[in-house]
């Protein structure tokens, strides 16, 4: 029979270890996101996978504020983050720095995240959409590759930290 882990044998990182650490070649961009649990949400996955830093854009809100911090856990303390009033405007910034930019939307001529390979020594920025219109067309249009969940049900729609997750999770692992 197994045992649950209590938190004190979980190993985890102090607030200087973890930044400290070394990071994923992982940038998460959040695009005009409306709910600030799911922002809470996505700083906690990108805490977990060592991403190297979240843009928060537009309408997005920002730390601190308490409903964020009910899902983050203070992964907001460890994740390094800022805001960008303008999406496209990141996008054209992080395209000069070399980084590829990686909308995930379901748009034509998108790739099947399980399709997708990333490249060694590249750096990587993943875009998540507002929950209910999705990345910016513009946006996607200036992204390198659309990145589409698979998806069976009829539905066709996951929360945006879910699919961060999903994604976060799926890119960490391939690398």
């Amino acid at each position: 029979m197994s045992r649950k882990l209590k938190n004190s044998e979980l190993d985890r990182k102090t607030i200087s270890e973890f930044k400290a650490s070394e990071k994923t070649p992982l940038i998460v961009v959040l695009d005009n996101i409306r709910s600030l649990n799911n922002i809470g949400s996505v700083f906690r996955t990108a805490d977990a996978f060592l991403i190297e830093k979240i843009y928060l854009c537009g309408i997005t809100a920002t730390p601190p504020h308490k409903d964020i911090q009910k899902t983050a856990l203070g992964a907001t303390e460890t994740v390094d983050w800022e805001h960008r009033e303008d999406t496209l405007k990141l996008v054209e910034d992080l395209k000069l720095e070399n980084v590829n930019i990686i909308s995930i939307e379901q748009a034509e001529h998108a790739i099947l995240l399980n399709n997708f390979t990333p490249e060694p020594n590249q750096k990587y920025a993943v875009i998540f959409g507002n929950e209910v219109k999705g990345v910016q067309q513009d946006v996607v249009t200036k992204s390198d590759t659309i990145i589409e969940i698979p998806q069976y049900g009829s539905k066709h729609s996951l929360n945006i930290s879910v699919s961060a997750g999903v994604v976060i999770w799926d890119i960490f692992n391939k690398l």
